[in-house]
């Protein structure tokens, strides 16, 4: 496919996280609406209320399936507001959704909602899990059956209120020549409702080994995914306030990841956020832009393009178009 395309038109979505499950393909996006609340830098104005999942037979030409809402904010006991980011992983024939959600104090925590589908719906555990915070979880499950999740946003997504998983009594963002404040990975229990460890940060490299600085605009800032490819782990990532989607590659599930160049150049719209699947042979990069809501920030809308990659596994860098 030359072009990028629009997967659901009828609503606005965003955040797609796919997977593919009993030959189907799966996206667990955000549901984004027009709540009133006013922008600033906390993300106020994403004050999303529910998932939904869609699916697909054809990702090119077909028709998504929306199977409805699969969890709601009124369905999970520790719930404040606002559902950002989630993620799905099969384990064992049971799906389980990690999401990010803000708590009654307005912190950010991650939580685990539990179905016997894909397409849900999901029963939420009782509590967030022990020792998560921020936002934006990508769930991996490596080739050995072990699940990692990768979690963090800066800014609304409040990782930087926090240091060696501890939280600050100020928040800190680190500026220029510091080393740029990583995301953060962990594997999961068995069961898959907690960390099996403390969480881990991951640190993107330069090609002589230095860990990537707050000036370089190429820095993590927040929509970990994580994708494995010819024996190699590909960790994708959006830089924020520059708007790319970046990516490094490493030998392991905690990295370190060495930068390796633009994946995504600059949508409309503020924010930028991904994942990357094999599907029936080919991969997708899978994104949203702001057009269909004449550059909305918090009205994004779903879209699909097939990721180019050369001979040396090396992702070609491409617009939304």
């Amino acid at each position: 496919m030359d072009k990028a395309r629009y997967l659901f038109p009828s609503d606005y979505m965003a955040d797609p996280s796919a997977n593919v499950f009993n030959g189907k393909l799966y996206i667990y996006p955000s549901h984004d609406w027009d709540s009133g609340a006013a922008f600033d830098d906390d993300g106020g104005h994403f004050q999303m209320k529910d998932y939904h999942v869609l699916s697909f037979e054809d990702v090119e030409n077909g028709e998504a399936t929306d199977h409805g809402v699969i969890l709601a904010v009124e369905d999970i006991p520790w719930a404040g507001r606002q559902l950002w980011d989630n993620d799905v992983v099969e384990k064992d024939g049971k799906y389980y959704l990690i999401f990010s959600l803000k708590d009654k104090n307005d912190v950010f925590h991650l939580g685990v909602a539990v179905a016997d589908r894909p397409e849900g719906p999901f029963t939420p555990q009782p509590d967030p899990i022990r020792g998560s915070y921020s936002i934006d979880p990508c769930v991996f499950k490596d080739d050995d059956g072990s699940i990692y999740t990768y979690f963090g946003g800066i800014w609304g997504g409040q990782l930087q209120r926090y240091k060696d998983n501890k939280a600050l009594g100020k928040e800190h963002l680190p500026e220029g020549d510091e080393p740029a404040l990583p995301s953060r990975v962990a594997k999961m229990t068995d069961d898959m409702l907690q960390f099996a460890e403390e969480p881990r940060p991951v640190i993107i490299v330069d090609d002589n080994g230095e860990p990537l600085k707050a000036n370089d605009p190429h820095h993590f800032f927040e929509a970990s995914w994580m994708h494995k490819m010819n024996g190699k782990y590909y960790f994708s990532y959006s830089t924020g306030d520059t708007h790319f989607i970046c990516y490094a590659v490493g030998d392991n599930p905690y990295g370190s990841f060495t930068y390796k160049g633009v994946i995504l150049e600059p949508v409309v719209g503020w924010t930028t956020h991904h994942s990357i699947v094999e599907f029936k042979g080919k991969w997708y990069l899978f994104h949203h832009d702001c057009v269909p809501s004449n550059d909305v920030t918090w009205l994004r809308s779903l879209k699909v393009k097939e990721l180019e990659t050369d001979a040396d596994g090396n992702i070609k860098t491409m617009k939304s178009e």
